[in-house]
């Protein structure tokens, strides 16, 4: 990562108010980043933006729908960013059964009112969109996905995010490849970390129920996922936007996913966290009568070929640290102690990049 380009730019997080947005401030905070955010008020309780008041971060901190089209625009045309990464969105397979109509219109509306309200502005040089490791047809045949995959969806949620990358190649060849702005679609796999209190999050409810030591009910205890911590994608997409800035080949689609041997059953990450926490709690099975996918990895040759992106933390030292994230915030009720604890989380992965090795118990 270079901080000197990132220092003074201005750059609009949509979402920001959400758990990958508030990372993501801290983030460019370190860096030196003009930040500004456009997003709803958190729906989680407790939340990581509001509580630890990180809109003090922020140059100005929008609480507006993306949906809102009209002030979308106004925003945009006012602050003249020059880097746009959108975050937006309804991001739970669970929330999407209750509500398809909502996370439709949340996820390819809102995108495509973000692309229309950016398209004309000059300032904006680049645009990174957030999809997700589930756009793909996923016929669980234990296959990791690359980019050149077909799309589809079996629930309302990936199907709503495969719709949103189409409209993103829409918006790129119709208008934006006639501009100075490049845009590109991130997917990464199940990120984890702290300050996740998104309902249906397995590292969340382990979390919560294990420090209080309370039972944990869990869904699909075989269901295997490519679980990696948020820093992980975060980074590659700010070493993506650095590339994009300027450059339309690499324009496109991208893969943030961690090694396979990340994977892990949903039944192992339990298990870890229980043990990590020295919880006396007991693990239950509740079956769900809605579709999840079972398998799921992603192939992210493409960001290594281009980008020398690649997973630095083992599943474990992943687990690692959102475990310690959330006993710390339990242990530590001042927002300065947790603010600080966070940026130390950050200290560790920018050594990590520099090929730096460390236990979690030394940060």
């Amino acid at each position: 990562m270079n901080k000197n380009f990132w220092k003074n730019k201005k750059v609009l997080i949509t979402g920001h108010t959400g758990f990958k947005g508030s990372w993501l401030t801290l983030i460019l905070s370190s860096y030196g980043a003009k930040i500004y955010g456009y997003a709803l008020n958190p729906i989680s309780k407790p939340n990581f933006f509001d509580n630890l008041n990180l809109k003090k971060y922020l140059i100005h901190d929008f609480r507006e729908d993306i949906l809102n089209f009209k002030k979308l625009k106004t925003v945009i045309k006012m602050i003249k960013p020059q880097i746009i990464i959108h975050l937006a969105a309804q991001s739970s397979v669970l929330e999407s059964y209750k509500t398809p109509k909502e996370t439709i219109s949340v996820n390819v509306v809102g995108t495509a009112n973000l692309l229309e309200a950016s398209k004309t502005c000059k300032s904006v040089r680049a645009i990174v969109i957030a999809t997700t490791d589930k756009v793909y047809l996923n016929l669980e045949k234990k296959k990791s996905f690359s980019e050149k995959d077909m799309l589809g969806g079996h629930d309302i949620y990936s199907g709503s995010k495969a719709a949103t990358e189409i409209i993103i190649q829409s918006y790129f060849k119709s208008f934006f490849k006639k501009n100075n702005c490049n845009l590109a679609a991130v997917r990464s796999g199940n990120c984890i970390g702290g300050g996740d209190w998104t309902k249906d999050r397995i590292v969340k409810d382990c979390a919560e129920n294990f420090i209080k030591n309370k039972n944990l009910i869990i869904r699909h205890p075989k269901a295997t996922r490519p679980w990696q911590h948020v820093m992980e994608p975060l980074f590659g997409y700010l070493k993506l936007t650095k590339k994009l800035y300027g450059n339309s080949k690499y324009c496109g689609s991208w893969n943030f996913g961690p090694r396979k041997k990340n994977n892990l059953k949903v039944i192992e990450v339990a298990k870890f966290g229980k043990k990590f926490l020295n919880s006396k709690s007991k693990i239950k099975i509740k079956k769900s009568n809605f579709y999840e996918s079972t398998n799921l990895s992603l192939n992210s040759k493409k960001a290594f070929k281009y980008l020398k992106w690649k997973t630095r933390l083992s599943a474990k030292l992943s687990l690692e640290l959102a475990f310690e994230w959330y006993k710390f915030y339990a242990d530590k009720k001042s927002k300065l102690k947790v603010i600080d604890f966070t940026f130390k989380q950050i200290g560790f992965y920018k050594k990590i990049l520099k090929g730096k090795k460390y236990e979690v118990q030394k940060l």
